[in-house]
C-alpha cells in the first residue's frame, strides 16, 4: 500500500509531543520560581492558578505540534527520489 500524504503527517507530527514535555516540566518549574519574585505585579490573577497553568501548557503543546507540522508539510512537496538523488 503505497504512503498517503496523511499517513507521513500523523507519523512525524506526534513525535514532537513527547519532546515538548521535558520542556514543559522545566518551564513550569521555573514559573514556579518566578512567581516568588513576580507574584506582586499579578493584578486580578493569583500565582498558582490552574487554569491559566493549564492554558499556557496547552499552548506550548499546540506550538511544538505546529513546528513539527510545518516543517513535514513542506517535506511532503519533494519528491523522495530526488531528495534520494541528492544525497
Amino acid at each position: 500500500m503505497p504512503w498517503r500524504r496523511v499517513d507521513f503527517l500523523q507519523l512525524v507530527t506526534p513525535e514532537s509531543v513527547p519532546l515538548t514535555l521535558p520542556g514543559l516540566v522545566v518551564v513550569i518549574a521555573v514559573a514556579i520560581v518566578a512567581l516568588r519574585f513576580f507574584g506582586s505585579m499579578l493584578v486580578g490573577v493569583s500565582p498558582t492558578d490552574p487554569p491559566t497553568c493549564a492554558g499556557a501548557a496547552v499552548f506550548l503543546i499546540a506550538v511544538s505540534l505546529l513546528a513539527s507540522y510545518l516543517p513535514a508539510r513542506r517535506a511532503l512537496r519533494i519528491d523522495p527520489i530526488v531528495a534520494l538523488r541528492c544525497l
